[in-house]
Order: structure tokens, then C-alpha cells, then sequence
């Protein structure tokens, strides 16, 4: 956070050194014209492509973060019901299938969540640790009634689980196009470097607009920036649903 903020006021300050220099080295002239029709008209264009396009990347970035949470939780939900489903089954098999579904949650956590945190795909080591639970909950020929029906909820928990660590893995590996960065970084420059094509007389006036427009572009990119990569930066989606339950 500390980083973002000393970004966002270096961005501010360097902006506001410019228009001070061309206040200083490049002043109005009394016969210069202190706004100009098709300028005004060029720059408020820019300003409503360039917001559009801030809107785009955020609510898309914003979608596969709320995405992600859900996947997580998703998933961690139906680990714990099959570490629940367990105490239907023979005693043996409920042994065998609470240590595999408690192994795979201590490999989501303490395994994969650093890799995904450095921007990195999990390995299938989660995946073979899911084929080991799912060979714990085959029943036996000789099950009752009551174990059937507690294995084949586990068997639905299991494909429940399989579709959210998918989803999950593939959040791991999303992010924007490298276009829409493109546009996101050029748009902005555009839109500051717009400013100082109007003649504005009062340098304290025109130093507070350029400021504050620079600051505002700049912490607008550098959100969609954190929320980008779902599992790293500041709002970096956690493992908490996992160890809320193991």
C-alpha cells in the first residue's frame, strides 16, 4: 500500500513539475488564445475513449478476482463436506478418506498457494492427491445402505470439487490483454499530455488540475494493476477458506 501511495504522489509531483516548467520557460503570450474549439473538442473525446477503457479493464479485472474467491470457496466447501461425508462410511474407509482430503487441503495451502502467489500454475501433484481421495471413497461390495448413500454424496462433493479447482487453476492463469495494458498506459499519457494544450493563465490553477488528474490516472491503473493477478498483490485472493475448515 505504502509503495501504490509514493507512486501515485511521485506521478502527481513529477506532472505538476512540468506544468511549472512551462509556466516558467513557455508562458502565454498576450495574443494567445486561451482555449481553442477543436482542442477542446479532440481532448474531451480522449477523456471519454480513455474512461471507457478504464472501465473495461476494472470491471473485468474485478470479475475474474470476485471469480476466483468463489472458486476458492467453492472448493474448500466441498473438501470439508467429504472430510464430513467420511463419518457415513466404514470405519477403516472413513480413516483413509479424512488423512487423503486433509493431505490435499495441506497441499493447496502450504504447496500451491505460494506458487499462484508468484504468478506461477500449480503442478497435477493436487491432481493425483485428488485421484487417491476418490479411490478412498470406492465402496465396498458388502456396504449397507446407509454407506451407499453416504458414498455417493462424497462422489458428488469429489466432482464438485474437481470442476472448482479447475476454475481455479485457470484464474491462476488469466489476466489482460496485453492491448488493453497498451491502451490503459498510451490513453493516460494522452489524456495528461491533453492538459497542457490549454492556456491556461493561472499556473496554481492549472498545477491542482494536472495533479490531480495524474494522481487519479495513475491509482485507477495501478488498482487494476493489483487486481489483475487474483492471487498476488494486495488484494490477493487467500487460502482462508481451507484453513477455516482444516
Amino acid at each position: 500500500m505504502t509503495e501504490t501511495l509514493a507512486i501515485v504522489v511521485g506521478v502527481a509531483l513529477l506532472a505538476a513539475a512540468v506544468v511549472l516548467v512551462k509556466h516558467r520557460f513557455w508562458p502565454l503570450g498576450p495574443d494567445d488564445e486561451p482555449r481553442e474549439d477543436v482542442a477542446e473538442y479532440i481532448s474531451m473525446m480522449v477523456g471519454v475513449l480513455y474512461a471507457l477503457i478504464l472501465g473495461l479493464a476494472l470491471v473485468s479485472v474485478w470479475d475474474s478476482h470476485s471469480t476466483a474467491e468463489d472458486h476458492t470457496a467453492a472448493e474448500a466447501s466441498a473438501a470439508h463436506q467429504i472430510h464430513l461425508l467420511a463419518d457415513g462410511l466404514a470405519p477403516s474407509q472413513a480413516g483413509a478418506l479424512r488423512d487423503r482430503i486433509e493431505a490435499y487441503a495441506r497441499h493447496v495451502t502450504e504447496a500451491e498457494w505460494p506458487v499462484m502467489a508468484r504468478g506461477e500454475q500449480p503442478d497435477d501433484t493436487g491432481w493425483h492427491l485428488l485421484h487417491d481421495v476418490r479411490a478412498a471413497a470406492q465402496l465396498p461390495v458388502d456396504a449397507t445402505p446407509a454407506q451407499q448413500v453416504a458414498g455417493l454424496e462424497t462422489l458428488g462433493r469429489l466432482g464438485t470439487l474437481d470442476d472448482a479447482r479447475r476454475g481455479r487453476e485457470s484464474d491462476a492463469g488469466e489476466s489482460l490483454s496485453p492491448v488493453i495494458w497498451l491502451g490503459l498506459i498510451v490513453g493516460g499519457l494522452l489524456t495528461v499530455a491533453f492538459m497542457f494544450m490549454f492556456g491556461v493563465k493561472r499556473s496554481f490553477t492549472h498545477v491542482v488540475m494536472v495533479m490531480g488528474l495524474s494522481a487519479l490516472i495513475t491509482f485507477t491503473v495501478l488498482l487494476i494493476y493489483q487486481l489483475d493477478s487474483p492471487f498476488k498483490g494486495l488484494f490477493a485472493v487467500g487460502p482462508d477458506a481451507f484453513t477455516r475448515y482444516f
